[in-house]
């Protein structure tokens, strides 16, 4: 799926070039020329990068960079500034200020391309690094790693069952959620299984002696009545 590049600089034939070469390369172009355009454009449209100028007529290119870092719908969307060589001051600036990469004009485009794919790897690579830390939970004295599906409570590891795993580990991760017994038996044991609802609670049962101090009044996989079960 082609990705959409909100350009924005206000002079007209590197518009029309850069659209030009953007385009040929797969990418989808909106195009801005001045700052206030430029976030009328990404409220009302999907950007995946934004190769900004600093030059621009009404507010300049740091101030729509410090609106984008400081608005929480676009925050995360990758900027490239596009500087003249006499702006280096600015550059840093706006570098300091969240800007992913800068390139001095005049510049080809396949440096402009190359640049834009190695943010879209860095990006890539930091959401890959930030899924596989969310992918070890520790809460408390219990560490919970769903990558080498091992459980440890103080230091010591617990010899689960892949089910029993499972279902620690989705109710660990969203601690406070309440969920139904029917939701959890659809969700580890899948839509075709044709086992009851009792099946959770077995599974609970054997889970809370291995992980509750006293498995009789449990302090971690709370009972809600009624509904199923959470992690306190």
């Amino acid at each position: 799926m082609a990705k959409n590049v909100l350009l924005v600089d206000d002079e007209t034939h590197i518009l029309e070039l850069l659209r030009y070469n953007l385009e040929s390369n797969g990418y989808k172009v909106i195009q801005s020329e001045t700052g206030e355009e430029a976030l009328e454009k990404l409220r009302d449209n999907h950007i995946d990068i934004i190769l900004l100028d600093l030059m621009l007529p009404g507010i300049d290119g740091l101030e729509v960079l410090r609106k984008i870092r400081g608005t929480e719908d676009y925050k995360e969307i990758p900027v490239i500034m596009l500087t003249a060589k006499n702006e280096e001051f600015d550059t840093v600036l706006g570098l300091e200020m969240g800007a992913d990469d800068y390139i001095g004009k005049p510049f080809g485009i396949h440096e402009l391309l190359a640049r834009m794919k190695a943010v879209f790897r860095r990006i890539n690579d930091n959401n890959n690094n930030r899924e596989k830390k969310e992918e070890i939970l520790y809460i408390g004295e219990l560490t919970i790693n769903k990558i080498t599906r091992e459980v440890t409570i103080k230091g010591n590891q617990l010899e689960l069952p892949l089910k029993e795993f499972e279902l620690l580990y989705i109710l660990a991760k969203n601690r406070g959620r309440v969920f139904d017994r029917q939701y959890l038996l659809d969700k580890i044991w899948g839509y075709d299984y044709y086992g009851e609802t009792r099946t959770v609670d077995v599974h609970i049962r054997s889970l809370r002696k291995k992980i509750e101090r006293d498995d009789k009044n449990p302090e971690h996989i709370k009972t809600v009545r009624g509904v199923g079960y959470k992690y306190k």
